[in-house]
């Protein structure tokens, strides 16, 4: 098959698109006009105001549903793009799971679902999506990281263990797939206002700010703008890297 050139032709994967950083992955795709799947958990709703926003900017948007604790689930997944004809050109792990708290006050059950979601899924989507990938000797994979997962954070063990592993994996799939065309690479954001920093406290987020030789949290734009360019044709010769927004918090 001849390789995708044209960004505008190609197709976006985007695991927990409805709302945050997914949400605004999603929107700084579609001024492209890319076909983009959203992928939700259990917010129907945001997914559908996410897709009607990206309609809105021209993309052509499709919602899909799934449970990525479940393998069977992300099979089913893959399944209904194909038979879409959507197979993704570019796939982004965004979804995750954080959790704060003391080590020794973490439970088996948490430890396993912070780990599944935000290291065994991203795993479970690209072995089902890539396999398209190398048959097109082209694809992006751009999985979501995290500041802690570089630094490690206090109270936040699990969190940084799986964002952690996620780098690893990220760095040991450049080197495999790179000889068919794919890119993988990992966006590891520090402190950004919304989404999971929503749980902060106002005088938390101060102290944060504090800390950030910029004094400020970081935006989502400023995080989605990152993924875009590594999913373009251009950024073809970058791989294997975790590029950390973090408002020199993290150098």
């Amino acid at each position: 098959m001849e390789r995708l050139r044209q960004f505008s032709e190609q197709c976006v994967l985007i695991t927990g698109g409805s709302r945050g950083i997914g949400r605004a992955i999603a929107l700084a795709f579609a001024p492209y006009r890319l076909r983009i799947v959203i992928h939700y958990g259990q917010q129907y709703e945001s997914a559908c105001h996410t897709a009607e926003a990206c309609t809105a900017l021209g993309a052509d948007v499709r919602l899909i549903q799934a449970e990525l604790r479940s393998p069977q689930a992300i099979e089913r997944m893959r399944d209904a793009v194909q038979a879409w004809g959507w197979m993704p050109d570019i796939l982004v792990n965004n979804a995750g799971v954080s959790h704060y708290g003391p080590l020794q006050e973490t439970t088996l059950a948490v430890w396993e679902n912070v780990l599944n979601v935000n290291l065994r899924a991203p795993y479970l989507c690209i072995q089902a999506f890539v396999p398209q990938m190398i048959s097109n000797k082209y694809g992006r994979i751009i999985n979501m990281g995290s500041l802690w997962g570089l630094a490690g954070s206090s109270c936040e063990a699990l969190y940084a263990t799986a964002k952690g592993g996620l780098h690893a994996l990220t760095k040991s799939l450049a080197k495999e797939f790179a000889p068919s065309g794919i890119t993988v690479n990992a966006v590891a954001p520090g402190a950004i206002d919304g989404g999971m920093m929503d749980t902060f406290s106002r005088e938390e987020k101060e102290q944060l700010c504090a800390q950030i030789p910029m004094g400020r949290l970081g935006k989502m734009q400023e995080v989605s703008g990152i993924v875009v360019y590594l999913a373009q044709p251009e950024s073809q010769y970058v791989t294997g890297q975790i590029v950390c927004p973090s408002g020199g918090w993290h150098v």
